[in-house]
C-alpha cells in the first residue's frame, strides 16, 4: 500500500506501477475504484460512489450542525464492526479526504469549475433545515474560522474543505494504517491558511508537527526512488516556513531540495543585447542553471511527464518596436539551460520565491527576479510552474511603460484559464502543492489592481464588487475621492447581511469606533479584526491606552498578527511602557527575524530598560537585516559607544559616513580619543590604546570632510599628544590640528563680545605657542624654524592687540581685571617667543 500511497502523493502512477497494482488487491476492492478516479483526475465522481453514499445517508438527522453530522458518520464508519475489514474502511475514508481536497483545490485554485451539488451526496434531512443556499454557505463558512479570522465569502464548495478537515484533521488518530496521512494533513492546513485574512497560530503548530511526522517517516524516502517526493516535501515545507515568517527553516528546506536534485542556480553576467537596435553585446543579467559534472537524476519514469504546450496558459510575446523579447546572447551555447524535469523546475521556482522574500523592493532585486522567471519560461511543461512564473513576471513588469500592456494581457489570461476546460485537472495538479498557485480570485484580484493603477477605476471596482473584496473596493473609492460612494456600499451589503468584517470596513471610513464595537458584538468577541482597527483607529487619534488594550485583545485572539505586534510596540514606547514594548518587539522579531524596524525599535526599549548589553545584540541584529538605515547605525554607535565596545563604535561612524557624508558626532569622538590616550579597557577588558591607529583613520576621515568644526580638530590633536609627545612628527601634526580648530573658533561670530569665550580662544593661542615652540627646536632647517614662531607670534599680537581695544576701562585706560592674566600671559609669551626667533636669527 505504500507503493500507492506514493504514487498518490506524485499524481499519477507509473507503467510498473500500474501493471502491479491491477493485479494487487487493493485494485478490486472498493478503495481500488475510488483510487483509480483520483489518478484519472475524475474527483467529483467519488461522491458518486455508493460506498461514499452509504457513509453519509441516514434516515433522521438529529444533530443541529453539519460539521457535526459529517464527523459523527465518518467515525461511526470508522468504528463499524461490519463485513469490510478496518484497514479497508480506513483507506476508503482516508481516500475521501483526499478526494474533497483535490476537488476543493479544483473548485478553487486550478478550475474548470465544479458542479457537484450538496444534494447529491448528503441526505435531504440535513439540508432541509436551511432556507436558502446562501445560509448554508454562510453557516459552512464559519466553521471554517480560526483564531478569529475569517474566511473568503465567495470561497467554492467549502463543504469538500469541511469534509477533508474532518478526515485528515480531526479524525487523524483513527488512520493509523495510512503513512501518508501526515503529509496530506500538511497540505489541507495550507490550503485552509489560504482562505483566512490573517495567518492562523492553530493551523501553524498543526504544520510544524506534520512537518516533523513526515521528516521522521523513513519508510517514505528511504529508497532511491523516493528523491521525487523528497524534494517536494522539502519544497512544500519550505513554502509552509516561508508564510509563517519562518525565513531560516524555509531556506533551509529550500537548500535540501536543491542539494537532492543537484542543481547550480547562479546568477551570473553575460554577453548580449536587449533591444532591436543595440548594435554591441554588452553584460546583461541572467540565471545560470547547471547540473552537478553532467548528473543525471535515476527513476525518471517517476517524475510527472510535461504537459502539452497547448494545454499551457499562453506566453505572451512583448512585441515592443524596441525591446527585444528575451535577451539575445552573444554565445547561448555556453549558457543554454539543460532540460530539467519538473522537480527540478520546481526547485527553481523555490529559490526564486526565496530571493524575492529574503531582498529588499528594489530595481536590482526586479531584475535578479526576472532572470528567474525568463528561465523558468524557457522551458514551458506544467502548468502549475507556468503560472507562477507569469504571475510573478506580471507583477514585476506592471512599472514598466515598455512591459504594462504585455502586464495586463497576461494577467487577463491567467484570470481567465480557470473557466477553461481544455486542460485536464490532473495536468493541472501536477506539482500543484510545491508551487504556491494563488486561488483564482486572487489573481482577479490582481487584475482589478492592475486595472486601478492603469487608471481603469470602474472596471476594477467592477471586478472587486463581483468578487466581494469590499476592502478593496473601499480604498478604490477612497483614492478616487469618492467617500460617501464607499459608505453607500457598505450600508447596502449591511442591508443584506450583518457581518463583522463590513461593520469593520464602514468603521474604516467613517473613522467611528461605534462600528468596531458593533463588529465585536456580532462576532461575539472573536474578531480579532475588529479590535485590530479599533486600535489603529485610537493609535491615529494619539490615544495610546485606549490602543494598548485593543492591540492586546486582539493578538490574544490570533497570537500571529506581526502589524499589531509592532503597532502595540510603538503604542506602549509612547506611554514609556518599555517592558510592554519589549515584549511587543520580541514577538514581532519571533514571527519576522528579518524586522530591521522591530528589532531597532526593541533595542530602544532595551536602552531604556537600562539594558544595554541587550540593546547591543539587538542592533547587531537589525543592521544584519537592513545594513543601509542610518537611523540604526547611529542607535548602534551610541550603544556600542556606552558599553565600551569601541571598535563597534569606530566601525559604525565609518558606516555613517559612508551613508551621510558630513555625519559628525563630537560627543562620541570625545569618548573615543579620550578611552585611547587615557588607555581605559574596553568591554571585553582589552586596553583601548592599540586602536589609535583606527581612530587616527577615523578623525582623518572626519575632519576631510567636516572642516569648520574647532573641536573636532582639538581631538584630532589631542590624539597625537597635543605636542606632549616625544616623536617630532607627532608634535608637527598637533600644530598643525590645533591651528586649524584656533581658526575655526576664531571665524565663528561673536566670540570677541564674550569674555568667556575670548579667554577660550586665548588660551588655544598660548597652548599653539607652546607646541609652536617644541616644533621649531625639531626643525633643523632655521627658516622653517622662524617660520613657526613667527605665525604663533603675529596670532598671539593681533589676539593682545583686540583685547586692549575691546575690553579697556574708559577711565583708567587699563585692560578689565576678568582678561589681564591672559593679556600680560600672551605678552610674556610673544616675548619669549622674540627671543627665541632672534636667537635663530643670528645662528642663520
Amino acid at each position: 500500500m505504500l507503493a500507492l500511497e506514493r504514487a498518490l502523493l506524485r499524481g499519477f502512477l507509473s507503467a510498473a506501477e500500474s501493471l502491479e497494482w491491477k493485479q494487487g488487491e487493493v485494485a478490486a476492492a472498493e478503495s481500488g475504484s475510488l483510487l483509480q478516479l483520483m489518478f484519472d483526475g475524475e474527483y467529483e465522481a467519488i461522491f458518486s460512489n455508493s460506498a461514499v453514499q452509504n457513509v453519509f445517508s441516514a434516515s433522521s438527522v438529529t444533530e443541529e450542525n453539519i460539521d457535526t453530522f459529517l464527523e459523527k458518520q465518518i467515525l461511526a464508519y470508522l468504528d463499524c464492526s461490519a463485513e469490510v475489514d478496518n484497514v479497508e474502511r480506513q483507506r476508503l475514508m482516508f481516500l475521501l479526504g483526499v478526494g474533497s481536497l483535490q476537488l476543493f483545490v479544483q473548485s478553487n485554485w486550478t478550475g474548470p469549475p465544479v458542479q457537484l451539488k450538496l444534494q447529491d451526496f448528503l441526505p435531504p434531512a440535513l439540508l432541509q433545515k436551511f432556507c436558502e443556499p446562501k445560509v448554508l454557505h454562510a453557516t459552512i463558512l464559519k466553521m471554517l474560522v480560526l483564531d478569529g479570522e475569517s474566511v473568503y465569502t465567495l470561497t467554492s464548495h467549502p463543504i469538500l474543505l469541511l469534509i477533508a478537515r474532518i478526515i485528515l484533521v480531526n479524525s487523524r488518530h483513527k488512520l493509523t494504517s495510512l503513512q501518508t496521512l501526515p503529509w496530506w494533513t500538511l497540505r489541507c492546513v495550507n490550503i485552509h491558511q489560504q482562505l483566512l485574512e490573517e495567518r492562523s497560530p492553530e493551523l501553524f503548530t498543526l504544520a510544524q508537527a506534520c512537518i516533523k511526522q513526515v521528516t521522521e517517516a523513513e519508510a517514505l524516502f528511504t529508497d532511491g526512488e523516493s528523491w521525487h517526493l523528497a524534494v517536494q516535501f522539502h519544497l512544500e515545507s519550505a513554502y509552509t516556513f516561508l508564510f509563517y515568517y519562518e525565513y531560516k527553516k524555509a531556506k533551509h528546506c529550500f537548500n535540501m531540495a536543491k542539494d537532492i536534485t543537484k542543481l547550480q542556480i547562479n546568477l551570473t553576467g553575460a554577453l548580449g543585447k536587449r533591444t532591436r537596435f543595440q548594435e554591441k553585446y554588452v553584460a546583461q543579467l541572467i540565471l545560470d542553471v547547471q547540473r552537478t559534472d553532467g548528473f543525471f537524476l535515476p527513476h525518471s519514469e517517476l517524475s510527472p511527464a510535461a504537459t502539452p504546450l497547448e494545454s499551457l496558459t499562453i506566453n505572451y510575446d512583448l512585441n515592443d518596436d524596441t525591446v527585444l523579447n528575451e535577451i539575445k546572447l552573444a554565445d547561448a551555447d555556453q549558457y543554454q539551460v539543460p532540460d530539467l524535469c519538473a522537480e527540478e523546475l520546481a526547485v527553481i521556482l523555490g529559490i526564486c520565491i526565496d530571493f524575492q522574500k529574503n531582498n529588499p523592493i528594489h530595481k536590482l532585486t526586479e531584475e535578479e527576479l526576472l532572470a528567474f522567471t525568463s528561465c523558468l519560461l524557457s522551458q514551458p511543461k506544467f502548468w502549475a510552474i507556468q503560472t507562477s512564473a507569469l504571475l510573478l513576471r506580471t507583477k514585476l513588469e506592471k512599472g514598466s511603460t515598455r512591459r504594462m500592456e504585455r502586464a495586463m494581457k497576461q494577467t487577463q489570461a491567467l484570470a481567465d484559464q480557470f473557466e477553461n476546460t481544455n486542460t485536464s485537472v490532473s495536468e493541472r495538479m501536477k506539482l500543484f502543492y510545491c508551487c504556491q498557485v494563488p486561488p483564482h480570485w486572487a489573481i482577479q484580484r490582481q487584475l482589478a489592481n492592475l486595472l486601478f493603477e492603469l487608471g481603469c477605476t470602474s472596471s476594477a471596482l467592477q471586478i472587486f464588487e463581483e468578487l466581494e473584496m469590499w476592502e478593496d473596493a473601499v480604498i478604490c473609492y477612497e483614492r478616487a475621492g469618492q467617500h460617501g460612494k464607499a459608505e453607500e456600499i457598505l450600508r447596502r451589503e449591511l442591508e443584506k447581511k450583518e457581518t463583522p468584517g463590513l461593520y469593520c470596513l464602514l468603521g474604516d471610513v467613517l473613522k467611528d469606533h461605534q462600528y468596531y464595537d458593533k463588529a465585536w458584538e456580532l462576532s461575539r468577541h472573536r474578531s480579532a479584526r475588529a479590535q485590530r482597527s479599533k486600535g489603529l483607529l485610537h493609535l491615529r487619534n494619539r490615544e495610546f491606552r485606549d490602543c494598548v488594550e485593543c492591540f492586546e485583545r486582539s493578538v490574544h485572539i490570533n497570537p500571529m498578527q506581526l502589524g499589531v505586534w509592532f503597532s502595540l510596540g510603538c503604542a506602549y514606547i509612547a506611554l514609556e511602557g518599555y517592558e510592554g514594548a519589549a515584549k511587543a518587539f520580541q514577538r514581532c522579531v519571533t514571527l519576522e527575524p528579518d524586522n530591521a524596524e522591530a528589532w531597532n525599535n526593541l533595542s530602544t526599549a532595551y536602552i531604556r530598560l537600562k539594558q544595554k548589553i541587550k540593546a547591543f545584540r539587538t542592533l547587531q541584529e537589525a543592521l544584519k537585516c537592513n545594513y543601509e538605515h542610518w537611523q540604526i547605525w547611529e542607535n548602534y554607535l551610541l550603544t556600542s559607544t556606552d558599553i565600551g565596545e569601541f571598535s563597534e563604535a569606530i566601525k559604525a561612524y565609518h558606516r555613517l559616513m559612508d551613508l551621510k557624508e558630513k555625519y559628525k558626532d563630537t560627543q562620541v569622538l570625545a569618548i573615543l580619543v579620550r578611552a585611547v590616550v587615557n588607555g581605559l579597557a574596553d568591554r571585553a577588558g582589552e586596553v583601548s590604546s592599540g586602536l589609535k591607529g583606527k581612530l587616527q583613520e577615523l578623525l582623518g576621515r572626519v575632519t576631510s570632510r567636516v572642516t569648520n568644526d574647532g573641536e573636532i580638530w582639538r581631538l584630532y590633536a589631542q590624539l597625537y599628544g597635543n605636542g606632549e609627545n616625544d616623536s617630532s612628527e607627532d608634535i608637527e601634526k598637533s600644530l598643525q590640528y590645533l591651528t586649524k580648530a584656533h581658526k575655526c573658533e576664531i571665524q565663528s561670530s561673536d566670540w570677541e563680545k564674550d569674555v568667556s569665550s575670548f579667554k577660550e580662544v586665548v588660551k588655544g593661542a598660548i597652548e599653539i605657542a607652546h607646541v609652536a615652540i617644541k616644533c621649531s627646536k625639531n626643525k633643523s632647517n632655521h627658516q622653517e624654524a622662524l617660520q613657526i614662531l613667527s605665525s604663533a607670534r603675529l596670532n598671539l599680537r593681533g589676539l593682545s592687540s583686540k583685547a586692549k581695544q575691546l575690553f579697556v576701562d574708559v577711565t583708567s585706560n587699563e585692560v578689565h581685571s576678568e582678561i589681564a592674566d591672559e593679556v600680560t600671559a600672551m605678552d610674556n609669551m610673544i616675548a619669549e617667543l622674540q627671543e627665541l626667533s632672534n636667537q635663530l636669527r643670528d645662528q642663520c
